[in-house]
């Protein structure tokens, strides 16, 4: 049998193109590019592999990021970019190789910029009138996603409002797609229009704004008016009270199209405020809906969700939304069940909808409806009742329970929740996750649990045995566990004042460790924890 050896130049030209489509832009311009073959030269210049550069790998797992390296760096800059740049139409880039890309040529048809790594510093170095790059983002951006790592929840929100936000909105002057965000939770300054001019967050381009505000009237004040030709609004919001505490424009909003409104806090203001203003788009063709309700003594069902919003909104095609209804019990001999609310449900106007109840305490309910499949982020208060469903969007996590969890529920919590990064666990009754007797232990209390992606762990809200169960290694393993928050005693008691081998293994990877009042350090800590920034 005769063997060919086929090279890559004896492909026809429709055939290398296909070939190369399936790799990396950034690859195929760093390997091919300028390598002394023009063929190829001409192939990989085409828009295809030259209109959108991303300068950052993304893990599809963990979402963490990687930069390309000096050397890459350093030859697009001085030998590939000045060649391309007329195609060039989006950048991803991580934001200490941003001035370096965008300082290596003209980008005449450059309109979107996809940055990591956002942050106050950066503003100030790029954001600003005497930057070099001011014609650029005034006159040429109309896509902007910014993914920020300010990590201080105590920098002043007025003072960052001032400072960041209001100048983003100015320096891009021909925005229609903005969004910030960031991959934590809680710990940045989120936007606050509270005593500021409308002018100062005002746009008669934007049409797509996606956003972290800090209250509700900050949401109310992003539809007043300011934003002529906004159609689609995601806003997260850290608070919703009983009753606006600003007055604002209440006109109806005809242009928006897409509504979504995840808060992360309960709130007694979904009667007052959120229905109210869902009311104002009757033209709204999606809505998502992620809302803690403190109801009093009612809860949301099928039937209130159609009459208070659903019947107002005609052209509504796609109703995305978990809904949890937290109720105080007056009559503790009437129960009710899952099934009772899921019948609210069953009349064909929602996709699928799955009910859960739970009785947090003999004076408490809690009800929640979501749709399937479930899209959202985060999920609170969560009890030993975990439906046999996987949450793989859920990455924040909180459990808590007036009875012991056992190790069994670990295991169920790490199959319903596999890609976990954040987990708080409030629960101060101690369970037997050790019993000397059999009848105690689960079905699998011998089994080792893994949580692959968990980068942060809040247990100093629980019973020192879960501190326990969590830093050794015999029943959890927490390979990428980066953020632990835990009282310095329970800490100190489980790692037998930071000697015991055993717990070692899960604290290793630990960079920020939050212990309470403990101010002092022992050296025994500083090398349990090696990766610590002392």
């Amino acid at each position: 049998m005769t063997q060919h050896n086929v090279h890559i130049l004896d492909l026809p030209d429709d055939i290398l193109l296909l070939v190369l489509k399936k790799l990396d832009n950034i690859d195929v311009l760093y390997s091919l590019l300028g390598i002394n073959n023009r063929r190829l030269d001409v192939i990989v210049q085409e828009k295809i592999f030259t209109d959108v550069l991303s300068f950052v790998s993304i893990s599809n797992l963990t979402e963490e990021i990687s930069p390309i390296s000096a050397l890459e760096l350093n030859r697009f800059r001085n030998g590939i970019l000045p060649r391309i740049h007329k195609n060039v139409k989006s950048f991803i880039v991580e934001s200490d190789s941003f001035g370096c890309i965008l300082g290596a040529a003209t980008y005449p048809n450059l309109t979107q910029l996809k940055i990591f790594n956002f942050n106050r510093a950066f503003v100030s170095r790029f954001f600003l009138d005497d930057s070099p790059l001011q014609h650029i983002g005034k006159q040429q951006i109309t896509d902007l996603i910014l993914i920020s790592n300010e990590n201080n929840n105590e920098i002043e929100k007025i003072e960052y409002a001032k400072h960041v936000y209001a100048i983003i909105f100015n320096f891009f002057k021909n925005l229609k797609h903005l969004s910030i965000v960031h991959p934590a939770v809680h710990d940045y300054p989120s936007l606050s229009l509270n005593n500021l001019s409308p002018m100062t967050f005002s746009s008669s381009t934007l049409t797509k704004l996606c956003i972290d505000v800090n209250d509700f009237d900050d949401c109310l004040a992003l539809l007043d008016g300011r934003l002529k030709n906004l159609a689609i609004l995601a806003a997260q919001i850290n608070y919703i009270h009983r009753f606006a505490f600003t007055s604002y424009n209440m006109d109806d909003l005809p242009g928006l199209k897409s509504f979504s409104l995840i808060c992360n806090r309960s709130t007694k203001g979904y009667t007052n405020l959120v229905i109210p203003l869902l009311r104002r788009m009757s033209n709204l063709e999606e809505l998502n809906l992620y809302i803690h309700i403190l109801r009093g003594h009612t809860f949301v069902s099928g039937v209130d969700l159609h009459n208070e919003i659903l019947i107002h909104m005609s052209r509504l095609h796609t109703f995305t939304f978990y809904l949890a209804s937290e109720t105080i019990i007056t009559d503790p001999t009437i129960r009710i069940s899952e099934s009772n609310i899921q019948k609210t449900f069953e009349n064909g106007k929602y996709q699928q909808v799955i009910c859960m109840v739970d009785y947090s305490d003999s004076n408490t309910l809690i009800c929640r409806a979501f749709t399937l499949p479930f899209n959202f982020h985060r999920l609170e208060h969560i009890s030993y009742n975990i439906p046999n469903i996987i949450f793989n969007s859920v990455t924040y996590l909180k459990v808590c329970d007036a009875t012991p969890f056992k190790h069994e529920f670990f295991v169920r919590l790490a199959k319903a929740f596999p890609f976990l990064k954040s987990l708080f666990i409030d629960n101060i009754w101690p369970p037997f996750l050790k019993a000397e007797k059999p009848y105690h232990r689960d079905k699998d209390w011998c089994s080792l649990v893994q949580y692959p992606y968990l980068i942060s762990l809040d247990i100093h809200h629980a019973a020192v045995n879960y501190v326990e169960h969590f830093l050794s290694e015999r029943e959890i393993y927490l390979p990428r566990l980066t953020e632990l928050k835990v009282f310095y005693e329970d800490l100190a008691t489980v790692t037998h004042n930071f000697t015991r081998d055993e717990t070692r293994r899960n604290c290793a990877q630990v960079k920020k460790l939050i212990i309470g009042r403990c101010t002092f350090y022992p050296d025994a800590l500083c090398v349990y924890f090696p990766l610590l920034p002392y």
